[in-house]
């Protein structure tokens, strides 16, 4: 927070054309460091760093999820924080500092966010119809660009309502039972693996764009699960 929106935060452009601040680093490294001393004998991979220590036990971080936002002054922005066992996401936290939010949940013991009472428990929606469905997408050029510009374009016309919220928050609005579909393509595990133990654990379901269980297909498919299949079906064209 104390980068944020700061005149002189220092950008740079990383080889795969995405940017980087000094924030996404420092943070990294400072998440990092207190691993080191909390869990020596784990892994870590992180965006900004890489692999670190290869053990069944990995840590998944991605220090500033959604840097164009941050970079521009725009709050969503969020840091993501997983455990994977065996490559398996069972602890995942996201925290949302500019507009006061974190997230959290471990397979097994439920979803959770901070409210002013206190931890409230998440749970998706019951919506069991696509008619009825809100829906967030990443971006219309994200579909096109995979070829898939015709599936958005049904996709919104099947369903009640749809808005691009982007990045990490429109994961919590479904596993807060605001939204019944979210949808990305060019995501690396460690832009999703944080929001699968959340969603699953809120009840809903998390699969890549063709229904496999992995975070490593570059897609990801989040629902309420009872329409999941639906939207399956819906995005094949069947």
């Amino acid at each position: 927070m104390a980068r944020f929106d700061s005149p002189d935060l220092d950008v740079r452009t990383k080889a795969d054309a995405t940017f980087v601040t000094e924030a996404d680093l420092t943070t990294e490294r400072a998440i990092r460091t207190l691993l080191a001393q909390e869990r020596p004998d784990d892994a870590i991979f992180g965006e900004e760093y890489g692999f670190t220590g290869d053990a069944a036990r990995q840590w998944i971080i991605d220090p500033i999820d959604g840097t164009s936002n941050y970079l521009r002054g725009v709050p969503m922005w969020t840091t993501l924080i997983a455990l994977a066992i065996d490559g398996v996401p069972r602890v995942g936290v996201v925290s949302q500092p500019a507009i006061g939010r974190r997230w959290w949940a471990a397979a097994g013991l439920g979803a959770w966010t901070d409210s002013p009472t206190g931890p409230r428990r998440l749970a998706v929606s019951d919506v069991d119809s696509l008619s009825e469905s809100s829906v967030s997408f990443q971006s219309v050029k994200q579909w096109d660009g995979v070829g898939r510009a015709d599936d958005v374009v049904r996709l919104s016309r099947a369903v009640w309502r749809d808005r691009g919220y982007g990045d990490a928050w429109p994961y919590m609005l479904l596993a807060e039972g605001r939204l019944e579909f979210v949808a990305e393509f060019d995501v690396k595990e460690y832009d999703i693996a944080a929001h699968v133990p959340i969603v699953l654990e809120a009840g809903g379901r998390f699969t890549d764009i063709d229904g496999a269980e992995r975070i490593d297909a570059r897609s990801s498919l989040a629902t309420n699960g009872v329409l999941h299949d639906d939207f399956l079906t819906l995005l094949r064209g069947e």
